[in-house]
């Protein structure tokens, strides 16, 4: 992989060098974590990806970054730092604008990709900013509020995909959560996938193949570049 200057601090992990028209997957991690949590998964992943991971903005403690932060309240609901979630949103999209003109790497071959609070990120970059990404991956996350009115037109989502998926017991963010996300989803052209697994808040084994499978197939469906 060329020596990328990007907004973010981030690991990367090169498209095998035969790759003829490689493709872009930017992944970023949860709350409380950093780059080289998802990193792990890079040499998992499609050979014919350039894979990032980035790091979140904001620091928590030594190691430990968050895209925003929030706070549970009584009802058991999440209040969030808009002004966090704004920002990291725009780096979001400055890093992948600028990843992928760097790689000539073009918008219909990226996909953005997330664990909880990562996955919150990407599934709000697919939303508001469709233009920018072929797809987006959504592990054990869920749809922000603030978010829906931001959502592009549904012309905007044509030939869009959505990966979405959970634990059956996880207990950090409810499998409801999910739910969520997938009705919005049938509301719009997009194409959705993914299912709930067995597990609690975490990617068991099973989860991480079928994601592969879902992401080597966004390679080889009709119209694909």
């Amino acid at each position: 992989m060329i020596q990328l200057h990007l907004p973010l601090k981030f690991l990367s992990h090169a498209a095998q060098p035969t790759a003829r028209e490689p493709w872009l997957l930017v992944l970023m991690h949860g709350v409380g974590s950093n780059e080289q949590d998802l990193f792990g998964l890079a040499r998992t992943m499609p050979p014919h990806f350039h894979v990032l991971s980035l790091r979140a903005p904001y620091v928590l403690s030594p190691d430990a970054y968050a895209w925003f932060e929030f706070q549970v309240l009584p009802d058991g609901s999440r209040q969030i730092n808009e002004e966090q979630e704004r920002e990291s949103r725009f780096l979001v999209g400055e890093m992948i604008a600028s990843a992928s003109k760097q790689l000539g790497v073009p918008a219909e071959r990226v996909v953005v990709g997330g664990f909880s609070q990562g996955g919150i990120m990407s599934l709000s970059q697919l939303l508001t900013k469709p233009e920018s990404v072929r797809a987006a991956m959504v592990w054990h996350s869920r749809l922000l509020s603030q978010v829906v009115p931001l959502v592009a037109p549904a012309e905007a989502f044509e030939g869009k995909a959505l990966w979405v998926s959970h634990g059956t017991a996880d207990n950090v963010i409810p499998p409801s959560a999910a739910q969520i996300t997938r009705d919005l989803a049938r509301t719009l052209p997009i194409a959705l996938s993914g299912t709930d697994f067995p597990g609690a808040h975490e990617i068991r084994p099973a989860e991480l193949q079928a994601t592969v499978a879902w992401l080597q197939s966004l390679s080889v469906q009709p119209g694909s570049p």
